[in-house]
């Protein structure tokens, strides 16, 4: 096993992670099964937001009686004084608790700090002094905020994109939180689908000691995969190096991450999906992707109406209109029959 102290925390969990996002599209009786088969296979640790929907009170049924169990994160996505006690309010009656161990700034486009009038960092500051939560925390898509985050000294935790998929600065972050003994939490750590290989994802994870990954699963297999890991780790063979080689080779480059903070279209474009939509071509099966839904998406990029609305709220600072341009000309291309080249965004 490889159980980890959560930066300066004093929390300690296995490396593997409950990302508690895509239990959104399950059943309550299915998410409530998959945290506890996650429980009983040895996670403790569990990450669900307010801006999930109804993930919170699924996550709060699966736990009800055995609190001091888990490790519960959350976040708050209202950056005002009085959004923030709501939130936080209704995540406990959610979570069926009366403390969060960790309470997150959901991807704020600033470094919330004491002082800078928006009273946010007060309000951690005085719900931890009431015990409604333990830690302080902040996630984020943006190198500059996580960076001022890490540099304020203010967070015990940063919670950031990171697979083996990411550029020297994202790996540059990862190894300043650390120094900083802060926690280190890792989203995204399958490039949202872009990696396939959970193995070799998690042999890239363990490169770096202290990294927390959350692995974002809705169905029994795939958490079947990471709960092997926890006992049985995978090794850095050749094979799985050649695959984490192969894959940076492709795919590193300007690429959209999925995450969705460009939308939504005023023209109704599915950016996040069809942004991407030559990569997914790439590393997925392509039938679902060419078929009737996958046609449907990608027939609205033409709509575009080059607003930048998209590019603008981006936190990874892409030309979005133009990635949508090239990923519906290889699209195209594809559907004619042609072959994809190697990605060169």
């Amino acid at each position: 096993m490889a159980k980890i102290q959560i930066g300066s925390t004093g929390l300690y969990a296995e490396d593997t992670g409950f990302g508690a996002l895509p239990i959104q599209r399950v059943t309550k009786a299915e998410a409530v099964k998959l945290l506890r088969r996650a429980y009983d296979g040895g996670v403790t640790y569990f990450d669900t937001a307010r801006a999930y929907t109804d993930s919170e009170e699924k996550v709060g049924a699966a736990f009800e009686g055995m609190r001091d169990k888990v490790i519960i994160a959350t976040k708050t996505m209202d950056f005002t004084r009085e959004g923030f006690w709501n939130n936080l309010n209704t995540s406990l009656r959610a979570l069926k608790t009366d403390y969060i161990d960790i309470y997150q700034f959901h991807n704020p486009k600033f470094c919330p700090k004491p002082g800078d009038g928006t009273g946010l960092y007060e309000a951690m500051l005085e719900a931890k002094a009431q015990g409604k939560i333990r830690h302080i925390a902040i996630t984020n898509h943006r190198l500059d905020v996580a960076h001022e985050a890490v540099d304020s000294g203010l967070y015990e935790i940063l919670q950031f994109p990171f697979s083996y998929l990411s550029t020297e600065k994202e790996i540059a972050l990862v190894k300043d939180t650390l120094k900083a003994g802060m926690g280190y939490v890792c989203m995204k750590g399958m490039s949202g689908g872009l990696i396939n290989n959970s193995a070799a994802a998690t042999v890239w994870m363990r490169r770096y000691p202290g990294v927390m990954p959350i692995w974002g699963v809705q169905r029994e297999g795939e958490l079947e995969e990471f709960l092997s890991y926890i006992n049985n780790p995978p090794e850095e063979t050749e094979e799985i190096k050649k695959v984490i080689e192969f894959d940076r080779s492709q795919l590193l480059g300007e690429f959209c991450r999925g995450c969705g903070y460009c939308m939504p279209c005023p023209a109704g474009i599915e950016i996040n999906t069809a942004a991407r939509m030559s990569l997914l071509l790439r590393r997925a099966p392509s039938a679902a992707n060419l078929g009737e839904h996958g046609q449907a998406i990608m027939a609205k990029v033409p709509d575009c109406i080059g607003c930048y609305s998209c590019a603008s709220k981006c936190p990874y600072g892409l030309d979005t209109p133009n990635l949508l341009k090239r990923n519906y000309k290889d699209y195209t291309e594809v559907l004619a029959g042609k072959e994809l080249l190697p990605h060169n965004f």
